[in-house]
């Protein structure tokens, strides 16, 4: 076992930016990821990716290249296919790798696990050929895999209009977009548009204008307001997406991607005890911080989308953030006009944010799924099953865990979670941090007991 000065969680942007700086900066300090690279999933498979699909991809996922290039220079320990299973609040980590179990221990602790897609639970959702837009994005990112057969995008937020983009530039246009997007969604976001031109926040939406007008230009039928959306099998083995949109609409399709924006990872960070605090704008739980991205606990960390969604460059700015305020309270020397300089930024990418959370807010359907749409698929327990538990008096997702077997699955209510707090909100009357989330307890990945076994000598 080693003491470390910090241990970084994830090597996405916030995960990169932190370890090195801290590594830049004289510390000590060890970067762990599961997949086999550093990236994370904006920029997976960076230095690997060939020079064709990496075009297709874009500019902000090459500018990953320069970052994970520092990197490796840094000096930083580098832990890649390598689990943490179980992370304490003093600091010991527990990782599993190719030659099992170990532990480690750090001072501090900088967590950057990333963002999950908010599940996307309606009729069909768990249909073989029914995927995240996420999952089919890592496909590209990884192998290079586009869909085959005609493909429809359903949902609405910047990576459905993205990931499509992706699409045509690799060729593909059997595509259709299915936009779930409430039509006042505009005018309820026209009131954050004086602060979403600060900034950098007109780059953005250039940025996403432009997506949007490259899609009109390449023909790319889309569907706007869509709701009542359906998902059934046919005897053929094909997808028959319906749904209404200025009318009643059936597509027959090979394969569905489902979207309906990003949320905060916060598993880890609910192991560890740090408090959450509900967004109603991002409609999503993060955790509090301070201005030094301090958690709750005083020696977590907590950068990136993990904290709160910003995007790449706001990830990259947030664990350079929590890595000199890390160095600072190591007594190393920080430079403060680099700490000015590296907020300001931060809060100029940030300027559009509230925009984009409101005009792409999630549809009252995701929020409100029929009693028939399973919300557990570990355990295949319908949302019909989880509101008469509720009305029969259980109090929140921890009583439906124990009398469903809710969250008791594979994923550990990472997936089941939110739609388990947002329907006891609903049924009772409360607010989200009311209703509360599943408690998280290690393993928070599968270990053997063989492995745990071997353990045994090596102390608490």
């Amino acid at each position: 076992m080693s003491v470390w000065d910090a241990i970084v969680i994830g090597a996405g942007p916030a995960g990169i930016g932190g370890a090195s700086l801290l590594a830049e900066g004289g510390a000590r300090v060890l970067l762990i990821d599961e997949a086999p690279g550093p990236g994370g999933q904006i920029w997976r498979g960076i230095e690997t990716a060939p020079p064709g699909r990496a075009a297709i991809l874009g500019p902000d996922y090459r500018a990953g290249a320069a970052e994970v290039a520092r990197l490796r220079a840094s000096g930083a320990s580098l832990a890649f296919s390598t689990e943490a299973w179980r992370v304490e609040p003093d600091g010991v980590v527990w990782l599993r790798d190719a030659r099992g179990l170990r532990r480690e221990t750090a001072r501090y602790l900088l967590i950057a696990t990333g963002a999950m897609e908010r599940p996307v639970p309606l009729p069909g959702w768990t249909l073989p050929g029914v995927t995240t837009i996420g999952g089919l994005q890592i496909l590209l990112k990884r192998e290079g895999m586009l869909p085959q057969g005609p493909l429809a995008l359903v949902g609405t937020g910047p990576l459905v209009y993205l990931y499509a983009a992706q699409c045509l530039s690799a060729g593909k246009r059997d595509l259709v977009l299915v936009d779930t997007g409430r039509p006042g969604a505009m005018f309820a976001a026209l009131r954050h548009l004086p602060r979403a031109l600060l900034g950098r926040g007109p780059a953005y939406l250039a940025k996403g204008a432009g997506l949007l007008w490259r899609l009109r230009r390449g023909g790319i039928p889309t569907h706007a307001g869509a709701r009542e959306i359906r998902i059934e099998p046919d005897a053929q083995g094909d997808l028959v997406l319906s749904f209404f949109s200025r009318g009643p609409h059936t597509l027959r399709l090979s394969r569905i991607g489902l979207h309906e924006g990003i949320i905060p990872e916060t598993h880890l960070l609910r192991s560890l005890g740090c408090r959450m605090v509900w967004s109603q704008t991002a409609t999503a739980f993060h955790p509090d911080r301070d201005r030094d991205l301090r958690s709750s606990l005083s020696h977590v960390h907590v950068a990136g989308d993990a904290g709160g969604i910003g995007g790449a460059t706001v990830a990259l700015l947030e664990g350079r953030i929590a890595a000199m305020a890390i160095l600072d309270r190591l007594g190393r020397a920080v430079d403060p006009l680099l700490v000015s300089a590296t907020h300001r930024a931060r809060r100029a990418h940030l300027a559009a944010r509230p925009l984009i959370e409101r005009l792409y807010h999630p549809a009252p359907d995701v929020m409100m799924p029929p009693d028939e749409v399973v919300a557990c698929r570990c355990e295949e327990v319908r949302c019909g099953e989880i509101r008469a538990s509720l009305a029969a008096g259980n109090a929140g997702p921890n009583q439906l865990k124990a009398f469903l077997r809710c969250g008791m699955g594979p994923c550990q209510g990472r997936i089941c979670g939110p739609t388990l707090a947002q329907l006891t909100a609903q049924m009772r009357g409360m607010t989200m941090e009311e209703a509360g989330w599943l408690t998280v307890r290690p393993p928070l990945r599968p270990v053997s007991l063989g492995e745990v076994a071997d353990l045994v000598g090596e102390g608490p």
